[in-house]
C-alpha cells in the first residue's frame, strides 16, 4: 500500500472546494462557527454512506444504479440553487435570515453531500488504486476510507472554524447584506458546478 502518495493525493483531493466545502462555509458564515461544525458532522455522515457504497460495492452495481444518480446529482442541484435564492432574497429584503437549529445544519450538510454522486464513482476509481494483489482488499479499503473520512472531517472544520471566526469580525449592518450576497452566490455557484459534473 503507497500510504504516503494516498496521504498527499487525498489531501490534495480534499482542499480543494466543492459543494460540502461550500455549505459549510455558507453556514458558518451566516449562523456561526457552531453551525458550521454541526454541518460537517452531515457531511461527514453523508460521505460514510458513499464510502461504504463506493469501497463495498462492484463495478456492476455503481453502474447499475448510475440512472438514479443523475436524479440524485439534480436534486443536490436544485437544493443547493434553492437555499442560494433563499439567501439572496433575505439580503436584497435586508431580513435577518432565519435562525438554523443543529437538526437544521446537520441535515443541510447530510444532504449537499450525498446529493454528489461523482464522490462514489470517484471513490470506487480511487481507492482500490492503492491497494495491492497482496494485500487483504477489505481491510485495506476500510483502512484508507477511514483515513480519508478523519482527513475531510478535519480540513472542513478548519473551514467551517475559520469562516465563523471571519463573518464574526464582520458581523454589522454594514456588512451582513454583503455577506448574504457572498453566500447566497457560493450556494448558487455550487449548484452551476455540480450542474456541470458528468455522470455517466
Amino acid at each position: 500500500m503507497e500510504l504516503t502518495l494516498f496521504l498527499l493525493v487525498a489531501f490534495s483531493l480534499i482542499i480543494l472546494p466543492g459543494p460540502n466545502v461550500m455549505v459549510i462555509i455558507t453556514t458558518s458564515i451566516v449562523h456561526g462557527k457552531v453551525r458550521g461544525l454541526q454541518a460537517v458532522g452531515g457531511t461527514s455522515c453523508a460521505m460514510i454512506v458513499q464510502l461504504c457504497v463506493a469501497a463495498l460495492g462492484t463495478t456492476w452495481f455503481v453502474t447499475a444504479v448510475s440512472e438514479g444518480l443523475k436524479w440524485l446529482k439534480w436534486a443536490g442541484v436544485a437544493y443547493l440553487l434553492y437555499l442560494g435564492y433563499k439567501q439572496i432574497r433575505a439580503s436584497f429584503q435586508q431580513t435577518t435570515p432565519n435562525a438554523l437549529s443543529a437538526v437544521g445544519s446537520f441535515q443541510r450538510g447530510f444532504w449537499v453531500s450525498l446529493t454528489n454522486p461523482k464522490t462514489i464513482f470517484f471513490f470506487s476509481a480511487f481507492l482500490p488504486q492503492f491497494v495491492s494483489g497482496q494485500e487483504n482488499y477489505v481491510a485495506s479499503i476500510a483502512l484508507l476510507s477511514g483515513i480519508f473520512w478523519l482527513m475531510a472531517v478535519v480540513m472542513d472544520s478548519v473551514y467551517a472554524l475559520l469562516s465563523g471566526l471571519l463573518a464574526s469580525s464582520l458581523k454589522s449592518a454594514r456588512y451582513n447584506k454583503l455577506l448574504g450576497m457572498v453566500s447566497g452566490g457560493i450556494f448558487v455557484g455550487a449548484g452551476v458546478a455540480l450542474a456541470a459534473v458528468g455522470v455517466e
